[in-house]
């Protein structure tokens, strides 16, 4: 069976408390990358591990790598775009999007996707 698949908006989740990221953006999505490892082993609440982890990254943490259990995607344009075509390329895959932004959660619920919030994947500093 294959794993469960989570996508995560990067620059929507760590924007969403304000710690000083815009000082480092790439540094600030690499913290969160190495926090999505341990999420892609053990789950969330809601959803039960493992996980396959996609990040899309964009702008100034388009150089962002991916690591073992965190799949990184860098968008070549728009990073909510890169998220709907991870989603539709996955259609018989339970996939959970995770994003605060209410276009991007109407685009990928219209694929069937669940969203969850910023909050759910955001370890505090």
């Amino acid at each position: 069976m294959t794993s469960p698949l989570l996508v995560v908006d990067a620059a929507n989740v760590v924007g969403s408390v304000p710690d000083g990221w815009w000082r480092d953006r790439a540094g600030a999505a690499t913290r969160l990358r190495d926090d999505l490892v341990e999420v892609a082993e053990q789950g969330l609440p809601t959803l039960p591990g493992p996980l396959d982890v996609v990040m899309v990254v964009e702008g100034k943490a388009r150089h962002v790598e991916s690591v073992p259990g965190v799949r990184v995607v860098p968008a070549t344009g728009s990073g909510d775009d890169a998220i709907v075509d991870v989603v539709r390329a996955n259609p018989d895959r339970p996939c959970t999007v995770i994003t605060a932004d209410r276009a991007l959660r109407d685009r990928v619920t219209a694929l069937a996707a669940t969203v969850l919030g910023p909050r759910t994947v955001r370890r505090p500093r």
